[in-house]
């Protein structure tokens, strides 16, 4: 990770800046950077995907920061998946899960309602190894589409996290060998496309719609194995996806290539022009909270990040 972070710019101003990163083990980040990143770009609200906490990590930090502190811990097996979400502004209310029956084990989702916009932080399952997992992925697509659309119907969504597809021939370095691979599959390409729409009601990929030309500066994620980071060799996995009526806000979308080290991924920040009715959130929110979960078996899946192709689950 950087020592001197001076290429993290000042928030434009009146902008919210949110960030999301996929820290590979929050605990194990921590002793890489993952604070003292966090200190310097100084974001509004922050999510996390693949955190491997079994409860919070109550000091991990300062609630005078950040005092608005949401956890959704995976119950399948301990040290798997999970997602945080640290925010300066008050929501006014925070979910946990999608409201579908065996799809909400795992801690992959946390929703919060701002006051123009509902904030959908995800961590997306992986296809799996030998692509075992494609058939459940396949339908945590169609249950994600129809969950922001459930959500549009009171306001526009910012959807952010690893959503573990590379979407397009220019997300990955390697195209033409990872056909079959997770995270490239035409199932999983298709279902992005079809959570994507078209039309007034349509979503819309922020990074790729301002940076149509973007190769490897777009990469977010960059195997351990195989110098794959010094040879280039990653994948866009992480996004910020935004509601139609939500994109002429959006000033930018900036993946943070110099900050790799404390994970396998990178951070990604966008910067949303606040409106009227921001940080005007109606109802007070619980903070420092972990989702209850129903005990389920194990879904298996180790994270493997071998060669090009990404292996977390």
């Amino acid at each position: 990770m950087p020592k001197v972070y001076d290429f993290i710019a000042a928030t434009p101003g009146n902008c919210y800046k949110l960030v999301s990163y996929n820290v590979n083990s929050l605990q194990a980040a921590c002793k890489k950077g993952f604070k003292e990143y966090l200190s310097a770009e100084n974001p509004d609200v922050i999510c996390l995907q693949e955190t491997k906490a079994n409860q919070p990590m109550a000091f991990l930090v300062s609630k005078k920061q950040y005092p608005f502190q949401y956890w959704h811990c995976s119950k399948t097996k301990k040290g798997y998946a999970g997602t945080a979400v640290f925010s300066k502004i008050e929501p006014a209310r925070v979910s946990y899960g999608l409201g579908a029956s065996g799809l909400d084990t795992e801690g992959r989702v946390i929703t919060l309602e701002f006051g123009t916009f509902h904030f959908v932080a995800c961590y997306v399952p992986n296809a799996g190894e030998k692509l075992v997992r494609l058939a459940r992925r396949v339908e945590w697509d169609v249950r994600m589409g129809e969950y922001l659309t459930e959500l549009e119907a009171t306001k526009p969504v910012v959807y952010a996290g690893d959503l573990n597809v590379a979407h397009h021939e220019i997300d990955l370095a390697r195209p033409d060998t990872n056909r079959r691979s997770a995270g490239f599959t035409v199932e999983e390409r298709d279902g992005f496309t079809a959570l994507l729409g078209d039309g007034e009601h349509s979503r819309i990929d922020a990074f790729r719609k301002l940076h149509p030309e973007a190769l490897a500066e777009g990469y977010t994620y960059f195997g351990y194995r195989a110098n794959c980071r010094e040879k280039s060799v990653g994948w866009r996995l992480d996004y910020f996806v935004v509601s139609r009526p939500l994109m002429d806000r959006v000033i930018d979308v900036i993946v943070r290539n110099e900050c790799y080290g404390a994970s396998d991924h990178v951070p990604i920040a966008l910067y949303l022009e606040k409106a009227d009715g921001d940080e005007a959130e109606s109802a007070p929110a619980s903070s420092d909270v972990c989702a209850p979960q129903i005990e389920a078996a194990s879904a298996g899946g180790k994270d493997d990040s071998s060669g090009s192709s990404p292996g977390h689950d």
